[in-house]
C-alpha cells in the first residue's frame, strides 16, 4: 500500500516547504554561478540534504521541526517588529532570542541525510512507453547477470559481487530520489570503506538512456509486485504513449492530464460500451492494422508492439502482451485497477492501488462495481514521498 499522507495534511505542506526551499536555494546559486552542472542540472554543492523521508517515518520527529519553524518565524517577526519601536526593542529582542533558544530543536542527524551533486535531479524523460523499452534493452545489456530477470537481485553473478545486488521489488526505488539513482547508475557505489561494490556505466550509456533505464526500473518492479502480491504496491504511472483520436488536439496520453482514462488491450472494440465518466484509449493487438478510430472508444494507440511490452513490463513485470486487459488510471494519472476478465465484470477487487484496505463501504454502497472504483479513485488520490517531495 503507497506511504500516505492524508493521516497529517500538514506533514504535505511541510515536505513540500522543504523540498522547494532546498531546490530554490540551489537553482539561486546556479544562477549567481556559485555551482556548476553535473549530468545535465545544477549540482547540488554539499554532502548532506534535508531529509523529508525521514519525517515522514516519525510523525513527532515531524512535530517537532513544524514548531521549531513556527518558533523560528515568531522570532523573525519580533526582530522585524524591534526594527520600528525603539522602547519595547529590548523586550522584542529578548522574546525573539527566547523562541530561537525555547523552540524543540530536532537533532541534526535525524533531519539530514547524505546527499551527492545530483541528489535533486529530476528526470527530464517522460515517463512512456518508448523509453520503458529502450531501458529494458539497456538492462537486458548491463543489469541482468546481477539483478536478475525480475530485478530481484538473483542473478547469475550475483554471487561473485563485493555485495549483493539489492532487490528492486520493493519500496527501494520509490523512496530514493531520481537523482540519486541516476548518480549510482552512472558513477556507481562504494560501501563505507570507499571499495566499489557496483560498476557505474557512464561510459557505456548516454545521460538521455541513463533516465530511460530507470524508467523501466519502475515500470519492472511495478509490474512484478503486482505479479507477486496481485497489487500494485508502490504507484506507477500509465506511460505515456501516442494516440490518434477523435479529436485532433489530443495526441498523446498526457494530453488527457486530469480525466480518467481506461485502456483496454482488445481484439474487439465494439464489445466496448462507451462511457461517459472516463476516456478509453483502445490498444490494438499486435500486427492489427487500424484504418479507422471505432465509434466506441476515445483514441488508439498507434505505438502498437512497443505499447504492449510497455504495459507488459508494468503489469506482469515481462515484455509478454497485455491479452484482454483493462487498466484504469485516476485523473492525476495513476494506475489504480485492473480487469482481464470481460469487459463488463468490473468486481471490487480489482482496485489494485489503494489508500486504504477497508471495504465496509464497498459493501454497503448500493452501486455497481466499476462504479466504486471509479468513487474510490477520486475520494482517495495518491500521495507519496521518494527523495523527501511529495509526489502526487
Amino acid at each position: 500500500m503507497p506511504e500516505r499522507i492524508s493521516d497529517a495534511p500538514w506533514l504535505f505542506w511541510l515536505l513540500e516547504g522543504l523540498h522547494r526551499t532546498q531546490t530554490g536555494l540551489l537553482q539561486l546559486l546556479y544562477v549567481l554561478g556559485l555551482v556548476a552542472e553535473v549530468d545535465g542540472q545544477p549540482a547540488w554543492p554539499w554532502a548532506q540534504r534535508m531529509a523529508g523521508e525521514n519525517l515522514l517515518l516519525d510523525l513527532g520527529l515531524a512535530r517537532q521541526l513544524l514548531w521549531s519553524l513556527v518558533a523560528l518565524a515568531l522570532a523573525v517577526v519580533l526582530l522585524l517588529l524591534a526594527c520600528g519601536w525603539r522602547r519595547g526593542r529590548p523586550w522584542l529582542l529578548l522574546g525573539a532570542l527566547a523562541a530561537v533558544l525555547l523552540a524543540p530543536w530536532p537533532a541534526p542527524q535525524l533531519l539530514l541525510a547524505p546527499a551527492m551533486p545530483s541528489s535533486f535531479h529530476r528526470n527530464p524523460l517522460p515517463f512512456s512507453d518508448a523509453a520503458i523499452v529502450q531501458g529494458a534493452g539497456h538492462y537486458q545489456r548491463l543489469c541482468l547477470h546481477c539483478h536478475g530477470a525480475a530485478g530481484n537481485g538473483q542473478g547469475v553473478d550475483a554471487a561473485r559481487q563485493p555485495v549483493w545486488p539489492p532487490s528492486f521489488v520493493g519500496p527501494l526505488l520509490w523512496r530514493r530520489a531520481d537523482g540519486e539513482l541516476l548518480h549510482a547508475v552512472r558513477h556507481g557505489l562504494q560501501d563505507r570503506e570507499g571499495r566499489q561494490t557496483m560498476p557505474g556505466f557512464a561510459e557505456q550509456l548516454t545521460l538521455e538512456q541513463s533516465w530511460a533505464l530507470l524508467h523501466f526500473l519502475r515500470a519492472q518492479a511495478a509490474g512484478e509486485l503486482l505479479r507477486v502480491s496481485g497489487n500494485w504496491g508502490q504507484p506507477v504511472a500509465l506511460p505515456d504513449m501516442p494516440l490518434r483520436c477523435h479529436r485532433p488536439d489530443k495526441q498523446q496520453v498526457s494530453d488527457w492530464q486530469g480525466q480518467r482514462l481506461r485502456l483496454a488491450s482488445t481484439p474487439h472494440p465494439q464489445d466496448l460500451l462507451p462511457d461517459p465518466r472516463m476516456v478509453t484509449l483502445w490498444l490494438p493487438p499486435p500486427g492489427m492494422a487500424v484504418r479507422a478510430i471505432p465509434e466506441q472508444v476515445d483514441c488508439v494507440v498507434t505505438s502498437g508492439t512497443v505499447a504492449q511490452q510497455a504495459l507488459g513490463w508494468v503489469q506482469a513485470g515481462s515484455n509478454e502482451t497485455l491479452g484482454n486487459v483493462q487498466l484504469l488510471a485516476d485523473k492525476a494519472g495513476w494506475l489504480r485497477a485492473r480487469n482481464n476478465r470481460d469487459a463488463g465484470s468490473w468486481s471490487d477487487e480489482d482496485l489494485l492501488c489503494r489508500t486504504t484496505d477497508s471495504k465496509e463501504e464497498e459493501a454497503a454502497a448500493a452501486e455497481d462495481a466499476l462504479t466504486r472504483i471509479l468513487r474510490r479513485m477520486d475520494a482517495e488520490p495518491l500521495g507519496y514521498v521518494r527523495g523527501g517531495r511529495v509526489h502526487r
